[in-house]
């Protein structure tokens, strides 16, 4: 017999991931939310009911109830679940239930985890061992960011953010960098770091690290196989002559030990998503998946959602949406734009993501927009988080070493602003966790005539 599971905040990308798992099982799944985000209306589609709105008489006949990490224990749903005896999980201890009795693959990470995951689940899809996966981001190759698969491993990308991955025992974990970010969560470096060694002291059979990271590399578990990837010499899975290609993305030589497999061509952009194919490459390898099937996979693998997506061309000006809220998400995602788009004066739209990560990395973000021609910097993103009216974006705006940098809150007027200076060639690129890459749409209908 299944049960009725209620996922509060079900339009967050990792409980609609978990959502569609479910759903892929057989069970009765329903949530509610405050608006109907793409990964909700992603879930309606497939049949999941949903209510707008948080209400206590949404979790009335349910066996579970499952909490994002963004919803508080004040929550009217949360709380009428207290009061009638429901079972109440967050997401940590969801996953711990959710991955049990699989062979879980899991990629931890301060950036990259979203795609390297993907990869991953899209190598072992090719493979035809048919993994079940949860992922931060919608896939364009599988049209979704979660799956119950028939086979015996789960692909996750594990989040530290409230300590989510601490949730998972993983029989394989890769961890693609280690930085200070979510401060609300870990006031320090030094709390990020103990955070992601606990999560490595789960690991049970091996270990795959970034050898370009300081921080991933520092991670060590004696008990378990460890392999290192990335740019360095000394790194076991290795790429040289990187070079980008026609097709948008990057060429490169992989190497293994003291071995050259060969030529890998990706559609993806940037040296990042060269170490982030690095890693994949290292667990399919695990998996005795030969490097033939994987190198073709990820030669038809087209990224993730608000990964450097290209939202559209109109008058031969290219849209672009990425995820990038971090200094050092934002100045690798202006760097590739550089690499794919040699000739382009490149616009930035920054939207600050929570008050805390602003004021903890003010100092990084004061010198992430090198790269970019041109910035427009909105009010921040508040999230989880009250407003601090002193770490504003116009703050923020005025802290950026840059010759063309303003502050700018109303998307109608941004786009109208980038309607009327952008040129043919030109390149806008929305960095935000938020909504503000709704500034590309209204862009691009402006730029059709809509």
């Amino acid at each position: 017999m299944s049960r009725k599971v209620h996922f509060v905040g079900i339009g967050g990308a990792g409980l609609s991931a978990l959502a569609h798992v479910l759903h892929g099982r057989g069970e009765k799944v329903t949530g509610s939310d405050r608006a109907y985000s793409p990964y909700a209306q992603a879930l309606k589609k497939v049949g999941i009911e949903i209510s707008l709105g948080h209400k206590a008489e949404n979790v009335a006949g349910v066996d579970i109830v499952v909490g994002s990490s963004a919803i508080p224990d004040s929550n009217v749903e949360i709380q009428a679940a207290v009061q009638a005896e429901i079972p109440v999980l967050r997401r940590k201890t969801f996953l711990d239930e959710i991955t049990r009795g699989f062979k879980t693959i899991a990629v931890a990470g301060t950036h990259g985890k979203t795609t390297t995951t993907g990869m991953i689940a899209w190598i072992l899809d090719q493979a035809g061992v048919d993994p079940s996966f949860v992922v931060g981001g919608l896939l364009p190759n599988f049209g979704a960011n979660g799956r119950a698969g028939k086979g015996e491993y789960f692909v996750v990308e594990a989040d530290e953010y409230d300590h989510a991955f601490l949730g998972l025992h993983p029989t394989i974990g890769v961890v693609t960098n280690v930085e200070h970010d979510h401060p609300d969560i870990f006031p320090t470096y030094e709390d990020v770091m103990g955070a992601f060694q606990s999560f490595v002291d789960q690991v049970k059979e091996k270990l795959i690290v970034c050898a370009s990271d300081p921080g991933a590399l520092s991670l060590t578990h004696e008990g378990v196989d460890r392999v290192t990837y990335g740019m360095e010499a000394s790194a076991y899975w290795r790429a040289e002559e990187i070079r980008p290609n026609s097709a948008g993305g990057m060429d490169f030589l992989v190497i293994k030990g003291d071995e050259l497999l060969g030529l890998v061509r990706t559609r993806l952009p940037g040296e990042h998503n060269v170490s982030n194919a690095l890693a994949a490459f290292a667990v399919a390898d695990a998996l005795d998946i030969p490097f033939a099937i994987s190198r073709q996979a990820l030669t038809m693998f087209h990224g993730a959602g608000q990964r450097f997506e290209i939202l559209g061309v109109v008058n031969e000006i290219t849209v672009v949406d990425d995820y990038a809220h971090h200094p050092t998400e934002i100045r690798a995602t202006l760097s590739t734009s550089k690499i794919r788009f040699p000739d382009a004066e490149v616009w930035a739209v920054f939207q600050p993501h929570t008050y805390s990560r602003i004021k903890t990395l003010i100092a990084a973000f004061r010198t992430a927009f090198t790269d970019a021609d041109h910035i427009i910097v909105t009010e921040v993103f508040g999230a989880r988080e009250e407003e601090d009216a002193v770490f504003s974006g116009e703050y923020i705006a005025g802290e950026i070493d840059h010759h063309d940098v303003r502050f700018m809150n109303d998307f109608n007027e941004i786009a109208e602003l980038l309607a009327q200076n952008l040129n043919r060639g030109d390149v806008l690129i929305t960095l935000s966790a938020g909504d503000a890459n709704e500034v590309g749409r209204i862009l691009l209908n402006k730029l059709r005539g809509i």
